[in-house]
């Protein structure tokens, strides 16, 4: 197949749902219609979803139960034309302990159907681990398995991580070794024109989900004091679903709560902002969509050191601050040079970077 006229794309949920996942899926959809024209068709694999049945102008259906059947009626079978799915994958997106055997089956039976059937698999995360009394400490070896067979039935694989990449690499037994690492990009846009730090109100966002937003909150109120001190901000913006507490005011800086907002209203804010406060694991940064917001609105991300190293061509100190890390106080003029690194950084796999590199993966 020389060009790529459409294919099927599979996710966990879409709009209105709240998933990064999903966003991701619908974003790149819509980058590769403008880019390249390709039509793409949407199957949901979260049989509670509710939605409508186009979004953005795509067809969405939808699995009437997690079993592989309802996947297989779904999925593309003409015999007679070239067959392309991209599947989003995150285990827990399509089952609740993260082991979606039904997907993995139903993918596997549909890819043995027929020799003109192509599946690229953009593994957004490959398998959990955790300590022994955690259920994912059980529930690991199936996970390690299915993404095992994923990665082997995929005729491409592409991922947000190094790391991840290493460990496609060794599932695959030498048929891949080609693996793109591409960290997300921002669900909240990427405006070209950017005002400097020093032009901007001196206002912090906290944005994001409601488990990050509540570590900033209950973890690392120190380090956002110190933030907001030695930055003299003067605003806070608490953007994302309600959370279960009561916000404090931040050295007698109430805390606005704006509560869901579309992606026009967030990238606004934070084209205005100065800096953006996360609380997230250092070694998985790549895969943070905020992290993302923050880089490609050339913000002054600050966050929280985590145990662990600088993977993925990331550095603390010089692409993100740590505010509990540093002895040197926070100016504006170092800040604009970490904020222009971030930025740097970003551009290299943006949206449109991005459509690029999956449409040539899908041929």
């Amino acid at each position: 197949m020389n060009n790529l006229d459409q294919m099927t794309v599979i996710v966990p949920r879409l709009p209105p749902a709240v998933d990064g996942v999903g966003d991701y899926g619908l974003n790149l959809a819509k980058q590769m219609r403008q880019d390249f024209g390709v039509v793409t068709e949407f199957i949901i694999g979260d049989a509670n979803w509710s939605g409508e049945d186009f979004v953005e102008g795509f067809t969405v259906k939808q699995v009437e139960y997690r079993s592989q059947n309802a996947l297989l009626d779904l999925l593309p079978n003409d015999q007679n034309s070239e067959q392309t799915i991209l599947l989003h994958y995150v285990g827990y997106g399509y089952a609740r302990r993260g082991c979606p055997v039904w997907l993995v089956e139903g993918l596997e039976k549909w890819r043995k159907a027929g020799n003109n059937r192509r599946l690229v698999t953009m593994f957004h995360e490959i398998y959990a681990f955790g300590p022994i009394w955690n259920s994912q400490f059980w529930t690991s070896p199936l996970q390690r398995n299915l993404a095992a067979r994923l990665v082997k039935l995929s005729d491409r694989c592409i991922t947000s991580k190094q790391g991840y990449a290493e460990i496609i690499s060794k599932f695959s037994n030498g048929k891949h070794s080609d693996i793109p690492t591409l960290p997300v990009f921002s669900n909240v846009g990427e405006p070209e024109y950017l005002t400097p730090l020093s032009e901007r109100s001196r206002r912090l966002v906290v944005f994001g989900g409601g488990g990050p937003r509540s570590r900033v909150y209950q973890q690392s109120l120190l380090a956002l004091k110190r933030t907001c001190q030695e930055l003299e901000i003067e605003e806070i913006l608490d953007i994302g679903p309600a959370l279960k507490f009561a916000i404090e005011p931040v050295n007698n800086i109430p805390v606005t709560c704006l509560g869901v907002k579309s992606a026009q209203e967030i990238s606004d804010i934070l084209s205005t902002s100065l800096v953006g406060f996360f609380n997230y694991s250092l070694e998985h940064l790549t895969k943070s969509t905020i992290f993302a917001a923050y880089c490609a609105h050339k913000l002054l991300p600050v966050g929280i050191w985590y145990e662990g190293k600088d993977v993925d061509g990331l550095e603390a100190g010089k692409h993100y601050w740590l505010a509990d890390k540093y002895q040197n106080s926070m100016n504006l003029s170092a800040g604009q040079t970490v904020a222009d690194h971030a930025y740097a950084w970003y551009q290299n796999h943006r949206l449109s970077a991005q459509a690029q590199t999956f449409v040539k993966y899908l041929k």
